[in-house]
Parts: C-alpha cells; sequence; structure tokens
C-alpha cells in the first residue's frame, strides 16, 4: 500500500497484522481525492478510526493543515507512529483511544473540522453509532467520507453527495443537511 498523492506520493505504508484491518484501496483513496480536488490546503481532518493511517496520511500529503487520527489498536498505533516520524508528518496528531471517547472530547473542546474520514471496521455498526456525535464536530461546509461493506443511505439531517462502489467497499461523500457546501457538489 502506497500513498496516491500529493507531497508524499508513492511512499510505502506498513499494513500491520491486525485482525479486521482493512486498509482503503490505492483507487477508492484516488477517487475521495478526486471528488474533494487535489488539494486539502489549510483545512482540517479527523480519522477516527485510523487503521494503517493511509487516509488520514493522504490528506496529510495533500496539504491538511491539521490531521487528527484516532486509533485503539496497539499494533496499528505503532505502524502509524513509525510512518508519521519517518514522514515528519508535523500536521498529523496521533491519539491513541476509543474513536467514540475521542469523538466526544473533541465535541466538549469545542474542535470542528472540514473532512471526517469515516472507515470503521465493517459490520459493526459503527458508522450509524458514529454520524450523530460527527454534528457539532463539523466546520460549516463539512464533508463527511464513509466507507461501508453495503449500500449506504445517510440517515435524516444527511444529505448524499457522490457515491460509488469499488467490489467489496461502498464509498459515499456526504453532508449535513443545514451545511452548504462552498463550491457545491
Amino acid at each position: 500500500m502506497r500513498i496516491v498523492g500529493g507531497k508524499w506520493k508513492r511512499t510505502p505504508l506498513p499494513v500491520p497484522d491486525v485482525p479486521g484491518l482493512r486498509p482503503t484501496p490505492d483507487r477508492v483513496r484516488e477517487t475521495l481525492f478526486n471528488w474533494l480536488g487535489q488539494s486539502l490546503d489549510g483545512r482540517s481532518c479527523l480519522d477516527p478510526f485510523a487503521g494503517t493511517g493511509a487516509l488520514g496520511l493522504e490528506a496529510a500529503s495533500r496539504g491538511a493543515r491539521r490531521v487528527v487520527m484516532v486509533e485503539r489498536d496497539r499494533v496499528a498505533v505503532a505502524a502509524i507512529r513509525e510512518a508519521l516520524g519517518r514522514l515528519g508528518a508535523e500536521a498529523v496528531e496521533l491519539v491513541a483511544g476509543d474513536a467514540f471517547e475521542v469523538l466526544r472530547r473533541l465535541a466538549r473542546a469545542g474542535e470542528r473540522f472540514d473532512l471526517v474520514l469515516l472507515d470503521p471496521p465493517f459490520g459493526q455498526g459503527l458508522v450509524e453509532q458514529a454520524l450523530p456525535l460527527l454534528a457539532p464536530l463539523l466546520a460549516p461546509g463539512a464533508r463527511v467520507y464513509v466507507e461501508v461493506d453495503a449500500p449506504f443511505e445517510p440517515p435524516p439531517g444527511w444529505r448524499l453527495e457522490r457515491a460509488a462502489r469499488a467490489g467489496n467497499v461502498y464509498y459515499h461523500l456526504i453532508g449535513r443537511d443545514d451545511q452548504h457546501t462552498p463550491g457545491g457538489s
């Protein structure tokens, strides 16, 4: 696996042997960042289920000013930490812990993000649990990337902007109904 765009383009990333860890395929990440525009300059991103770190590192590689990555598995955290050190990824903050606890803590602190990369382990209903916690974390015009193993319809209060499928991966770009997306799509 490798970073597909930005300043770290073609940099290989380790994929630790962690049960259920499923890296987002290169072509899916490439499509996502085509949807978003190639540059994330000045944007703040949140990756609450970081896994390999590929999505968050891709965002940092493409100029995000801040990326907060959350991962609970110790082996995955160690692999991400090694990649951050190798890349000198100063814009990335890695938090070892439970995604839901961190989402609540970030909301209490008044944090806001322009992009949330929501790619939790499949088949556990984690997207449905996380979405209600995201609303207070979204900056005006923010978007949420959702990666799941089945077709996905956003719940009330959310709108679908883009969707595609690659093999067994269904991926979507959604936004809040009550927020305008600059440049709209």
